[in-house]
């Protein structure tokens, strides 16, 4: 999602509420809002202060959804990775197809 620690971003230098924010567009579209999974996968922050993380789906659609990141107090992180996972009906049974 971001790597703050390289160009002195706001979730390494920063403190307070602090959230990234990015638009995840589905390659095909569902034929409605699907369930949407989210995890972090990496994450790298300070030892010194206090692990504060909240990674969520909101504004899910048919189309993508919006992958937050947010953390706040005194926590410093220099980057995440996260992944995720949306399940839902296709427009067509033949649209399945696993890859």
């Amino acid at each position: 999602m971001f790597s703050d620690f390289a160009d002195g971003g706001v979730m390494w230098t920063g403190s307070g509420d602090r959230e990234s924010r990015h638009i995840v567009t589905f390659k095909d579209p569902f034929h409605e809002a699907p369930a949407v999974t989210v995890s972090i996968s990496m994450w790298d922050i300070a030892h010194g202060t206090n692990a504060r993380a909240d990674l969520m789906a909101e504004n899910v659609t048919e189309k993508g959804f919006h992958l937050v990141f947010k953390t706040w107090g005194d926590t410093r992180v220099a980057r995440i990775r996260a992944d995720w996972v949306a399940l839902g009906p296709v427009r067509d049974e033949d649209d399945w197809d696993i890859a």
